[in-house]
């Protein structure tokens, strides 16, 4: 037992906290450390990573998972001055790769609490412990308590220490000799430390001393060390990630192994493979298995479920791109449209090797969007896709396809029996029944489960009841059964049922919340939801929105038509296009109609005309949605729909709650339009020039969308709409004033003017104390830009852009929480303006467009930024060190002006420079930097004494110039023999590629002006082989991404990368290539598009070279000349301005 210390060490313990929390604590938190023991009952762990050091506290954001699971799994323990900033931190970021959620003081302790009363708990919650053992960690009585108490703790519950002893012997740490011996007799002689403390501490170091763990002496990579360590760990925890109950799935071990043989793990070559079926048969519950059992042994894993329903439009497509990157990438990569996006994955991924499921995929512009082809990703990778339809995989080029069969009778029985009884069979004298109840579902899982839970703790008599309701129905039939369920559902459990099935497309909440899903369909209550959940009607996903099985929506809708299966305006729910329409035209409407789902329209020959009277007897309608192209589009370049009247003058209000209506014809609001229950308003891209007049008493309403609506001159009273969440009018071109209501929405979260060009003003009195993003972005003609009055402490993102005046209203100095700001167009500022630097919260700051900005700020003060990007400026010369906060992350400049030689900075993850201008760049003691890209212009002189680390790769390109007399390796054909040093440790490579584009190969007809597109890239793959003969698994591939013009085809182009061995030589060691005396290297070169998926042309390559740079190459003095500056985003048009000048 950890002994209390006494008292009278209250002053130096404080002296010892403040350096580690920078927070004061109490002197009986002090003692919790120490003096708390642990309960005799075992908690439930709730911790993944602990990470926890003395000297400072890093915080960082833990990744989810999609299912419920423990908060963290190891407590990390180290002393933050010995390996924070090099082997912790990239154990930590290694952990969070594999999904393993790391524990930060500042971020996971419970707010208002001192560290030191949540440590205790945070190592009992824990299943392993990582104590990193360096030469100061005993000097810290902090680390010494934390030792202490992982070990009370490992002998008390199941917490496993691993110990890594970092440059220290084990039996330094096991006996305390060397540095440990020194820490102690230091502590011997405070007198303010119980002895009784110390010979604990002497215990811990003894017993975990005598751990086997990881030495790290030099000897090996510490990189493997991290990496065996973290995938130890993550195939232990593995089994934790799946929310299945492994024991009540049936006959899943064959199909498993079934899927293992085709994903042919040891192989290195990327494999799309396929399972399909029909629905409910278990295609997404086998994929995720599969993902669970083998995500860990990739460098990325992503998972996207649900496709079908969520890949409606572009714009989704888009969304499921960035939760594609999102899980793999572990950031938010912005990008506008599914176009864009192409380009960004293949970019991303291309050297990543990654898994990837694409769950319920229907249609090949989804399959094009997410996962294109082979090339797309690194080697090794896998791309699972489950579908119903084997045809689309075949013509995708699937790999591998697996189909997943009914369930044998047998097996049949067990699930159902499991779903009915929580047991493997059932009863005897319910074994005739269930056997029935199997027979009729005929195999299909979903269908027995569904069976089975609804007949779940009921009599025999129920039993056969139900029993008696069945007739032998065949398979195609199978949805019928399930209704079952459904008749033994209340009344307003059924509702709630239909509106689900019917209506899951709906935009906003539904999607994202279930209980604000439940205040749109109204009358519904959370316990309603909790019993179609526990009969497997319906369930919840990650994110609380509500999801239902297809097959379950199909038989809701079935339902629906049954009601009156000749007249659909006698329906309840109408969500068909043909229903909708007809009833419509007709004007055959009742007041059974609740709600109306008007999307996907086919392409039709001729107009439909449609009667807006028909609404007016539609007197319960709660739900409207109608989204359909405009008369005129690019879709449909013919008209489609016309509307008779108004439809808004007959709309019924009394009950409607959501209203969504894309390109209504509404030209006016009728004030007989009084939809007091409105919750969800959303007009985008309606006629209106003003909406109501007066007071329009909404205080149910949380949304208003009114984005492009381009005649919209001014915004309504919105005072009776006191409860607003949101609000959009994002380019309203026309909007020329805001009503002073919007400036006083207490509980407005999000308002977006984004591009509303003539807005001149925005309301005198601006208080909206919970704001959380202001898009102003496009906002041109603004004179007053914002008048404060009041608490605005909840904003937190900030988009604005070309104000008139010359300096940022003093206003921004309320916006004390803002966290990531986005200025551009600023061209009439020339000095940043100081109140920027007084938002101490600000974690990301975009400038663009600043033109007249010469001088680079001093950010130093702003102690949370992590991500600056600056480009449109007129900077003259690249910042110093001293100018740039500590806490950066990433970091992009830009500048078109001379730019003297500066060091770069040391500690961000990510630079980018554009420098325009002959320069000599210092690079010395960039060892943390993971990429660089510089593009040069004029003459870039480059030198070589720079050994990077191993993650630094930069590269740049130039017109007209050959490779370097210095590079003795080159070839004037596609082959290259290179002489290799068996050692090869520390040694970079410098690579040079002439490509001549008067030569290239093509498929006939195609123009050197249609090769370069905005999107379009140059790829060089590189493929190794020795005397023994090819090695197919050791390649590598330089990515060029930058648009070209015809004008720049003066010259061949040359391409240079630096990039190290370890990065260049793929498997370097397990190909035995360090044992090897000499290697062949076969290039090829092609350009290619990220959009389409057009046939590769293929580049002809003059001449290349690579030059092996050693640490004793630094008087070699490489230098490269660099022509005709190529800008990164816009090639030809910077070429231009600089021929211009």
């Amino acid at each position: 037992m950890v002994t209390q210390r006494p008292s009278s060490s209250t002053n130096s313990e404080d002296t010892e906290k403040r350096e580690r929390d920078n927070s004061s604590c109490s002197e009986e938190d002090e003692k919790i450390i120490s003096s708390s023991s642990p309960s005799s009952s075992t908690p439930r762990l709730t911790h993944d990573v602990f990470l926890s050091f003395y000297g400072e506290i890093i915080s960082s954001s833990s990744p989810s998972s999609s299912t419920p699971r423990s908060k963290h799994d190891v407590f990390l323990s180290f002393y933050g001055e010995d390996t924070r900033r090099s082997f912790t931190d990239h154990l930590y970021f290694d952990l969070k790769r594999k999904g393993i959620l790391v524990f930060r003081d500042d971020e996971s302790l419970e707010r208002g609490k001192c560290i030191s009363q949540e440590l205790p708990q945070a190592i009992q919650e824990s299943q392993y412990a990582i104590v990193i053992f360096s030469a100061n960690y005993a000097s810290s009585k902090w680390c010494l308590r934390e030792l202490a108490e992982i070990v009370e703790w490992e002998e008390k519950k199941n917490l496993t220490i691993i110990p890594i002893f970092y440059h220290v012997n084990p039996s330094d740490v096991r006996n305390q000799r060397g540095t440990f011996a020194e820490a102690f007799a230091a502590h011997e002689k405070d007198l303010k430390v119980d002895i009784k403390e110390i010979d604990t501490w002497r215990n811990a170091c003894r017993k975990v001393g005598n751990v086997s763990g990881e030495h790290i002496n030099g000897e090996r990579y510490e990189s493997v060390i991290r990496e065996e360590i973290s995938r130890s760990i993550s195939t232990k925890l593995n089994s934790r990630f799946s929310h299945h109950d492994y024991k009540k799935l049936v006959a899943i071990n064959s199909r498993v192994e079934d899927m293992m043989h085709l994903l042919a793990m040891e192989s290195n070559d990327v494999r799309f493979l396929g399972i399909h079926g029909m629905g409910g048969v278990g295609k997404t519950t086998l994929a995720e298995i599969i993902y669970d059992r083998v995500s860990y042994q990739f460098e990325g894993s992503s998972f996207i479920s649900h496709i079908r329903e969520r890949s409606t439009t572009a714009r989704d497509l888009a969304s499921l791109q960035k939760e594609l990157l999102h899980g793999i990438m572990q950031e938010e990569i912005p990008f506008w449209d599914d176009h864009q996006g192409i380009g960004m994955i293949m970019n991303k991924l291309q050297n990543k090797r990654v898994i990837i499921v694409l769950d319920d995929v229907d249609s090949e512009k989804q399959l094009t969007a997410l996962a294109g082809n082979q090339k797309w990703f690194g080697p090794g990778s896998r791309v699972i896709i489950t579908c119903r339809d084997s045809h689309l995989l075949r013509t995708h080029g699937v790999y591998g396809m697996y189909e997943v069969q009914l369930l044998q009778t047998d097996e049949a029985l067990q699930l159902f029996s499991l779903s009915a009884f929580r047991k493997n069979n059932p009863p005897e004298n319910y074994m005739d029944l269930s056997k029935h109840f199997v027979k009729y579902a005929q195999g299909l899982p979903l269908a027995l489960k569904v069976l089975g839970s609804y007949l779940f703790g009921r009599t025999i008599d129920a039993w056969e009841s139900a029993r008696d309701q069945l007739e032998p129905i065949p398979n195609k039939h199978i949805m019928n059964i399930l209704q079952i369920s459904f008749e033994g559902l209340e009344e307003s459990q059924q509702k709630l049922f239909l509106d689900v099935a019917c209506f899951s497309q709906l935009d906003g909440w539904l999607k994202n919340d279930s209980e604000e899903a439940l205040e749109i369909f109204g009358h519904y209550s959370n316990i309603e939801i909790e019993i179609l959940i526990n009969n497997s009607l319906v369930s919840k996903s990650k994110y609380e929105s509500l999801v239902m099985h297809d097959l379950l929506k199909k038989m809701g809708q079935e339902i629906v038509r049954r009601e009156c299966p000749i007249e659909p305006g006698k329906r309840s729910r109408l969500s068909h296009y043909r229903d909708v329409l007809g009833v419509l035209e007709k004007d055959t409407g009742t007041d059974a109609i609740e709600g109306i789902v008007l999307q996907d329209l086919p392409h039709m020959k001729k107009i439909r005309s449609l009667n807006a009277k028909a609404f007016s007897k539609m007197t319960k309608l709660r739900l409207l949605k109608i989204s359909v192209p405009p008369i005129f589009s690019q879709i449909y370049p013919s008209p489609i729909i016309e509307w008779l009247g108004n439809p808004l003058k007959h709309m019924p209000s009394d009950k409607l709650r959501y209203f969504h209506w894309f390109n209504c014809p509404s030209k006016s609001w009728p004030s007989s339009f009084q939809p007091k229950n409105l919750i969800v308003l959303s007009m985008p891209g309606s006629r209106f020039k003003r909406i109501w007049k007066g007071l329009v008493v909404l205080h149910n309403l949380k949304l208003l969308d009114l984005s492009d609506s381009e005649d919209l001159i001014e915004t309504p009273n919105l005072t009776g709409a006191s409860n607003l969440e949101k609000i959009d009018l994002a380019r309203c071109r026309s909007l020329c004033e805001v009503h002073p209501s919007i400036g006083v929405l207490k509980r407005l979260k999000h308002l977006s003017l984004n591009r509303c060009k003539c807005l001149r003003r925005l309301p005198a009195k601006f208080c909206l104390e919970s704001l959380e993003i202001l898009d102003l972005s496009g906002c041109t003609g603004l004179v007053n830009i914002l008048d404060i009055q009041g608490d605005m402490t909840s904003l937190r993102i900030v988009y604005f852009s070309e104000p008139t005046k010359k300096d940022l209203p003093s206003s921004f100095m309320s916006f004390s929480g803002l966290r990531n700001l986005t200025l551009s167009g600023c061209k009439n500022i020339s000095i940043f303006p100081s109140v920027i630097c007084s938002l101490s919260s600000l974690e990301s700051l975009h400038l663009y467009g600043w033109s007249r900005l010469q001088k680079f700020p001093d950010l130093s003060s702003l102690e949370c930024l992590m991500h600056l990007k600056a480009d449109g400026t007129a900077l003259t010369q690249i910042p110093s060190v001293n100018l740039i906060p500590k806490s950066i992350r990433s970091f992009f400049l830009e500048g078109r002006k001379r730019m003297p030689c500066k060091p770069l900075p040391k500690r961000s993850s990510y630079l980018t420079y554009d420098i325009g201008t002959p320069v000599e760049y210092e690079m010395e003691g960039m060892l943390e930097v993971e990429a660089l890209l510089i593009n040069f212009g004029g003459t870039g002189k480059y030198s070589s004494n720079i050994i990077f680390a191993d993650k630094v790769m930069i590269y740049a390109w130039s017109l007209g110039y050959g490779i370097p007399e210095w590079v003795h390796n080159r070839s004037n054909g596609s082959s290259l023999k290179i002489e290799l040093d068996g050692t090869m440790k520390g040694v970079d490579c410098a690579i040079f590629i002439v490509c001549d584009y008067h030569q290239f190969h093509s498929p006939e007809g195609t123009s050197i002006s249609s090769l370069f597109k905005e999107r379009s890239y140059v790829k060089f793959k590189f493929c190794f082989e020795t005397d023994d003969g090819s090695l197919g698994d050791c390649f590598y591939e330089l990515r060029f991404p930058y648009s070209v013009d015809v004008v720049c085809f003066i010259k061949p182009i040359v391409f240079w990368a630096h990039t190290q061995t370890p990065k260049f030589f793929k498997r370097w060691k397990s190909n035995n290539l360090d044992k090897r005396s000499s290697i062949k290297i076969s290039l090829t070169a092609e350009i290619l598009d990220y959009v389409s998926n057009q046939t590769p042309v293929e580049l002809e390559v003059k001449e290349w070279g690579m030059h092996l740079v050693c640490p004793d190459d630094a008087g070699l003095g490489l230098g490269l000349d660099l022509d005709s500056y190529l800008q990164f985003y816009s090639v030809w048009k910077c070429g231009m301005e600089r021929n211009e000048d």
